[in-house]
């Protein structure tokens, strides 16, 4: 059976050189890579290369439940996209679109079997909008 692939997207207002470095740099990583204020991400690794490891560690700041999340890419085109398999063989791509002084952040994922599609379309795109919110406090600064 082919999985479910889920689309999540949003438009960062920065150019596309500083949107990669924010979305691949282990310490900015940490700084946004979690769903909602009441988590934090406080180790994050990334050898952003063809058979390079990745992990960042997700946890509830209350330290109730906490998980690893990791993979190793499969394809790095600088500046422009990089695709990856999870640990339990999902794939994963990202891709950045620059238009001037925005960046458009597409990821595409294949979903998993123990929630619903909506759900996780929800999980990954509340990162993904913690991301532009942490970029364009960055860039505004």
């Amino acid at each position: 059976m082919e999985p479910t692939v889920v689309t999540v997207n949003v438009t960062v207002h920065a150019p596309l050189q500083r949107t990669w470095a924010f979305f691949t740099e282990p310490a900015y990583i940490t700084q946004w890579n979690f769903a909602s204020d009441d988590w934090h991400s406080p180790k994050a690794e990334n050898d952003l290369k063809v058979g390079g490891v990745f992990s960042s560690r997700m946890e509830a700041k209350d330290g109730s439940f906490g998980f690893d999340f990791g993979g190793v890419y499969t394809a790095v085109n600088l500046h422009e996209s990089f695709a990856y398999v999870l640990g339990d063989g999902r794939k994963v791509s990202v891709q950045m679109d620059s238009n001037g002084d925005t960046t458009v952040v597409t990821q595409k994922f294949d979903a998993e079997q123990q929630n619903s599609v909506e759900l996780q379309q929800a999980g990954w795109q509340a990162i993904l909008n913690n991301f532009k919110k942490f970029v364009e406090s960055q860039v505004n600064e």
